[in-house]
């Protein structure tokens, strides 16, 4: 595998790449970390340029980050030489291909060091690395690897059951044992305990919180605290429930919130761990599974990588030529890689290709050795017709016996009901044969007694017809009489809805006057359909039947209804109708006069409205007037509240530095009285030391004396003695020199 050149290369013309970087393009798949601005040296570590990519980003990914190039691959990695890398990794000395070209490269030597840019200088250090690179702090915003999406409206809820006390030790425990594996301890210099994430404490969650966001992000640096800096890394990445995590909640992480920010650094584990394992190359298997070939992708970015944070390590001042021997070993060695690579598909090539033609030669020769192919296939043909003959014949046998048996069952089942229904009628015969000879007829008087039988049952069925015909006429009317009751019901229904509607229903209604209008029927409630159904008695039964009055007789007209309509109840709604057709002509007249009144108020109305228009038209003009007199006056407001904040600024200024100057000679005073005391204390530590030094020396002289006082003691004993033996006469001689000498030892 090898890059074609021809299609894309990472080579930067001098004269192509300023009109890039104006463009604001980036055409590496990594994206720029803020460590790789160039400032120029002139800047220092002061006032550093800040640009709209003067943001931290991090290596791995970005919300903006660029497509990668399409690298093209060959078998041949023949476009990999000493030639084709140093022209694939030139870049411009005099722009950056990155940013815009107001950005320069830092200069090597140090700007002027203030105690106001002591805190700033650690986000400005030289490019020193890609990966262990200080984070850009202050207000400019962080920028991740993960996307921006839009945000779904309301809190969404957590499917897991952090409340449980189980799930809460299994993750407690596996968040656990992946912080001891991966040495938290060591990093952190924090002890972690059984108890610690069942009742943590701050620092143990803050501690723990930055250790799993630096194993994602490792070049991230904490600047502010924990309730502002935990939100908009769990926004950056997308953690589905960071809504429901509030900054007063993380202030106080125990208790109540534990459980909900022990599944949140559980996720922070699993999201670490995943990363852990793509690093690994864990993922490569399923790429190649599913026939992505990413092998070339990461020899290409070990080269990137490489190249790149060797390119971060120029001067300022490094040429052209310099950059390519610098970047010479990188390509030789991602030449020498895909050279491996494409090694292991020309062998994997190559066994196919072996295995291909050993297959072809078995081919060949299995061709050579195999009967006629067209006698086989007709024979093939042949068997398979019979076999789908056979299989048809199988199927319709066995539709037939599926219906034989079918139909054996059903006469067996006959042929039990038959011999039943014999013996039935056997005994039946006995039965009757029995009565017959009790009684003692002949067969003429049963053959009569079985005419006149059949003759009285034909004069049943006749009557029978009959008494159905009349029932038919019967049932006939019965419906019509019916259907006219509905009818008349539902006219007394209308009847009784318009009396309501004109106050004369019920009788306490305006225009009723305390006659009662109310219509309704006087017949049985019982049902009707039960009336005509059975036998005479329930024809005849007044319970029963609504349309009959008493058994035999119906309904007269005049009985029917409640009120005498044609004559009291007509007369009294011809008077309502005279009455209300009198009120109706006086409303009308009322109705007149007030239109009149109407007119009469419009066109009153129509002056008062433009005498209104007028008065609009002189607002109108005075708010224009107020509009332009308020629109000086804010511009006067604008100035003058800009000049107060300067003057503000310029206090606040002034107050820090008055600050830290107070601060500064505090410093002094402590370090002096620091210094002070040490030395008090060394002056007494040599008082003590030089007593002690000068007790000795006396110890020292007082035991020297002791030692020569006893020696000179023992001589003079000695010379006593010597002087008695050899000398008797010279006693007296020898004791005076002997005492003239100890008076000397006395005086020293």
């Amino acid at each position: 595998m090898s890059q074609d050149t021809g299609l894309f290369s990472i080579r930067r013309p001098r004269e192509l790449s300023q009109s890039m970087a104006m463009g604001s393009q980036n055409y590496s798949a990594l994206p720029q970390p803020s460590s790789a601005l160039k400032r120029t040296s002139s800047i220092g570590y002061q006032n550093p340029p800040f640009t709209s990519q003067h943001t931290r980003m991090s290596l791995l990914n970005s919300a903006s980050r660029p497509q990668q190039p399409n690298f093209q691959r060959s078998s041949s990695g023949g476009g990999f030489g000493a030639d084709a890398g140093l022209s694939s990794v030139r870049r411009s000395v005099s722009s950056n291909m990155f940013h815009g070209p107001s950005v320069g490269r830092p200069s090597f030597a140090p700007g002027p060091m203030s105690s106001q840019s002591t805190a700033g200088s650690q986000g400005l250090q030289r490019r020193s690395s890609v990966f262990s690179r200080p984070s850009v702090g202050g207000a400019m915003g962080h920028h991740s690897f993960f996307t921006q999406v839009p945000s779904v409206a309301g809190v969404p809820r957590d499917p897991r059951p952090l409340r449980d006390r189980s799930f809460q030790a299994r993750i407690g425990q596996e968040l656990l044992e992946y912080l001891t594996h991966n040495n938290f301890e060591l990093e952190m210099k924090h002890s972690l305990g059984q108890n610690t994430l069942r009742s943590p404490t701050q620092k143990d969650f803050n501690y723990i919180f930055q250790w799993l966001y630096h194993r994602i992000d490792p070049g991230y640096k904490f600047q502010k605290s924990m309730d502002a800096e935990v939100p908009p890394i769990l926004k950056q990445l997308r953690y589905p429930y960071e809504k429901g995590i509030t900054k007063s909640q993380i202030a106080a992480v125990g208790g109540q919130n534990w459980p909900t920010f022990l599944g949140m650094l559980h996720w922070l584990m699993q999201l670490a761990q995943m990363m852990d394992r793509y690093l690994l190359g864990e993922y490569d298997e399923a790429c190649a599974e599913m026939g992505v070939d990413v092998s070339g992708d990461r020899i290409i970015f070990r080269f990137l990588t490489s190249a790149y944070h060797d390119w971060l390590q120029g001067g300022e001042d490094e040429d052209d030529a310099t950059a390519e021997k610098r970047l010479v070993p990188h390509v030789e060695m991602m030449a020498q890689e895909f050279e491996r690579g494409n090694e292991k598909y020309v062998q994997e090539m190559e066994s196919l290709e072996a295995e291909n033609r050993a297959l072809r030669d078995q081919i060949e020769e299995m061709e050579k050795n195999a009967p006629d192919m067209a006698k086989l296939d007709k024979h093939f043909r042949i068997l398979e017709d019979d076999k789908r003959k056979f299989e048809d014949y199988n199927q319709n046998v066995q539709g037939k016996i599926e219906k034989y048996e079918t139909r054996i069952k059903f006469l067996d089942d006959e042929l039990k009901k038959t011999e039943d229904d014999l013996q039935a009628a056997e005994e039946e015969r006995a039965g009757l044969q029995a009565s017959v000879d009790q009684q003692g007829l002949t067969i003429q008087d049963i053959d009569r007694m079985n005419t006149e039988r059949e003759r009285l049952q034909r004069n049943l069925d006749d009557t029978v017809n009959r008494l159905e015909e009349t029932h038919a006429r019967v049932m006939a009317k019965e419906a019509e009489a019916s259907r006219k009751l509905e009818d008349l019901e539902e006219i007394v229904k209308v009847y009784n809805t318009l009396g309501y509607q004109n106050s004369l229903i019920p009788s306490s209604a305006v225009n009723a006057k305390g006659e009662d209008y109310e219509l309704s029927l006087n017949v049985n409630e019982s049902n009707f359909s039960a009336s005509q159904v059975g036998g005479l008695a329930n024809r005849i039964s007044t319970d029963g039947d609504r349309l009959l009055a008493d058994p035999f007789t119906g309904y007269h007209p005049a009985h029917l209804l409640n009120l005498d309509l044609r004559g009291i109840v007509r007369s009294n709604l011809q008077a309502l109708r005279k009455e209300i057709n009198e009120r109706r002509k006086r409303a009308i007249d009322d109705d007149l006069e007030r239109r009149n009144l109407l007119d009469n108020i419009k066109e009153a109305m129509d002056e008062k409205r433009s005498e209104v228009e007028a008065l609009e038209h002189k607002a109108r003009a005075a708010e224009e007037e107020f509009e332009r007199l308020k629109e000086v006056t804010t511009t006067q407001k604008l100035a003058s509240d800009a000049q107060i904040e300067k003057m503000e600024k310029e206090l606040a200024k002034m107050r820090a530095t008055l600050g830290e100057s107070v601060q500064l000679m505090e410093q002094r005073e402590m370090n002096t009285n620091i210094e002070y005391e040490q030395l008090t204390l060394r002056a007494n530590a040599l008082r003590e030391e030089l007593h002690t030094n000068v007790e000795s020396m006396l110890n020292d002289v007082i035991r020297f004396k002791v030692h020569v006082q006893k020696g000179l003691e023992d001589y003079e004993s000695f010379v006593v003695d010597e002087v008695e033996q050899e000398l008797g006469g010279d006693m007296q001689y020898a004791d005076e020199d002997v005492e003239m000498g100890v008076d000397e030892e006395e005086e020293l």
